[in-house]
């Protein structure tokens, strides 16, 4: 059901759909990021969406999601602590991302990008911590430049698959990552290996 709307967002908005759903996650939107990545990675392999665009719009996208956590715990983290604190769930999350930031410092943002939920509330936590926001950019973007590209080339490989990937990366968490970017290097290496025996059988010929 997630899906068939992000499908239906992309066909109606186009390359902005990809930015806008990254951004409207933050407000309970049901679409895991990792399947919005994915799904423009997909496309851009299908030839529905030019590769650049939709990369660059996926990469704007999850970093303006993660700078508006930030500057919601920078200018209003004091007032709204309390608040997310009495909700249990959201509660769960941010305490988690304090510990994780009280154990790593400023690295807690590169780690929390790859698990769901924490990689939002871990910038409200640092901005809430007074983090300075060129050390935020210094940590967060190279970061979600990164994941992004992970997941994007990700999607290159896995198609119509993107639905069931994503809901077992949610599950799963990193292992799974970990699991297909060896699986995508792999094929990838033996695409060029074998694109390397072709040129010099031909060569041989010649």
């Amino acid at each position: 059901m997630a899906y068939d709307l992000l499908m239906e967002i992309i066909e109606r908005v186009g390359y902005a759909a990809l930015f806008l759903v990254l951004c409207l996650g933050l407000i309970g939107l049901p679409i895991p990021n990792e399947a919005v990545v994915m799904t423009g990675g997909a496309l851009a392999a299908s030839g529905i969406l030019a590769p650049i665009p939709a990369f660059t719009m996926t990469c704007l996208g999850i970093c303006s999601a993660m700078t508006f956590s930030y500057s919601v715990g920078r200018f209003a983290g004091s007032k709204l602590s309390d608040w997310f604190r009495s909700k249990n769930n959201i509660g769960k999350v941010v305490v988690k991302s304090e510990e994780l930031g009280e154990r790593f410092g400023s690295y807690a943002i590169c780690m929390s990008i790859w698990l769901p939920f924490l990689r939002h509330a871990t910038p409200y936590v640092m901005g809430m911590n007074r983090m300075k926001f060129g050390r935020f950019i210094l940590f967060a973007y190279p970061t979600a430049f990164v994941w992004t590209l992970l997941y994007f080339i990700i999607g290159t490989f896995v198609g119509d698959s993107v639905e069931k990937i994503a809901d077992m990366i949610y599950q799963y968490g990193l292992w799974i990552v970990i699991g297909l970017s060896v699986a995508a290097v792999g094929y990838g290496a033996y695409r060029i290996l074998q694109h390397r025996k072709k040129v010099e059988a031909i060569e041989e010929e010649l």
